[in-house]
């Protein structure tokens, strides 16, 4: 593909879904959370040098052509007003506006954007706000089209790794948006990192302190999420005014959440998978406690449900619509969770993980920790 890219000047990028293991959802309250970078649903973006610069609609998520009358209102129903066409328009006006603000040169040349991502969708909701919800696909658009931005105008090396997730957010927030860093983190970065959002680092820098760990390090993991899910809650519900308005039992169970991230990269690094385990059961129950089963939703309860039926143990991905899971038992407990996936009418599949994103460039940018 570099040789190809060399001849036509197209650029493309991938990024990846995400998966929250451990510490979410205290990304957004000065927490520390681990995830990682899941290959089995990316989006990925390409840009081409044009003459004039053009946002190409996706044929499927952007649809603007209809059978008729009832086709369109069940396509808007089912999937929304929005597909990614807006998420592109948002990028490149967030990355123009860092660079400005910057001083960062960029030359006048032209392109053309267009888009694909295989990261399943939500009925009755938009592809955008969807996206945002369990996988994070909203975010890996973003950040597939910023990383062609990065590489057309030939500014990585002006662009600190720790500050893109940032860019990728704004230009979430443009469209309203509402979420955390943690999953633009996993998205820039790739692979399995530990994140910690405390306040001193939140404050002083605009960002939290990222660590990269070695993939090798996890245990066989698995995905359950349902094809067409209907009942996906209110996600976040009240907890975050009860946390503003200084909530101790919200406070000091979010700080509790925080520290299993901080206790499960201790178990990583040790390969201690018992503790693992118990680790992702207590990070779920601590959520649901804060939460409330009415804002997680009967269907989100159900996934974990499933998981722990057969001894496995399982946490929301992000907040809700799939599970991780992680069956210690092994081989014959997976094929029990299987078999009570397919009973439930769930979709069990296994977690490939994504090896680091970064190339030396993106390294020699990096903040020394």
């Amino acid at each position: 593909m570099a040789n190809d890219e060399q001849k036509t000047g197209t650029i493309e990028h991938k990024a990846y879904a995400r998966i929250g293991l451990l510490g979410n959802p205290s990304d957004v309250y000065y927490g520390k959370t681990i995830s990682l970078s899941l290959a089995n649903f990316w989006a990925s973006v390409k840009l081409q040098p044009s003459a004039d610069l053009v946002i190409v609609p996706h044929p499927t998520h952007d649809l603007v052509q209809f059978k008729s009358l009832t086709h369109l209102v069940n396509r808007l129903q089912n999937e929304g007003y929005y597909g990614g066409v807006r998420l592109l328009m948002a990028v490149c006006n967030v990355f123009t506006n860092h660079c400005k603000d910057n001083k960062i040169d960029l030359h006048e040349r032209n392109f053309t954007l267009s888009y694909e991502t295989n990261i399943p969708r939500q009925s009755a909701c938009s592809l955008v706000v969807k996206m945002s919800i369990w996988l994070s696909g909203s975010s890996a658009i973003v950040c597939a089209a910023l990383s062609c931005l990065l590489d057309f105008y030939n500014v990585r090396h002006l662009i600190k790794v720790e500050v893109r997730p940032n860019i990728v957010l704004s230009a979430e927030k443009e469209l309203g948006i509402v979420a955390g860093l943690q999953d633009r983190v996993a998205q820039v970065y790739g692979g399995l990192v530990y994140m910690d959002f405390s306040k001193k680092y939140m404050d002083e820098l605009g960002h939290g302190i990222y660590t990269p760990m070695d993939v090798s390090l996890l245990p066989p993991l698995h995905l359950i999420y349902a094809e067409n899910p209907s009942d996906s809650g209110k996600v976040h519900s009240t907890v975050r005014q009860r946390w503003l308005a200084g909530d101790e039992f919200i406070i000091s169970t979010m700080e509790e959440v925080a520290n299993i991230a901080l206790e499960g990269k201790t178990a990583l690094t040790e390969k201690d998978y018992t503790k693992l385990a118990t680790l992702i059961n207590h990070n779920f129950d601590l959520r649901r406690a804060m939460f409330g089963d009415d804002a997680l939703g009967a269907l989100n309860i159900k996934m974990i449900e499933v998981a722990r039926k057969v001894g496995a143990a399982s946490k929301f991905t992000g907040s809700g619509g799939a599970v991780v899971v992680y069956c210690p038992d092994g081989p014959s407990q997976v094929q029990l969770l299987e078999d009570a996936c397919k009973q439930a009418g769930f979709i069990l599949a296994p977690v490939s993980v994504v090896p680091s994103r970064l190339n030396e460039i993106d390294i020699k940018t990096m903040s020394p920790q």
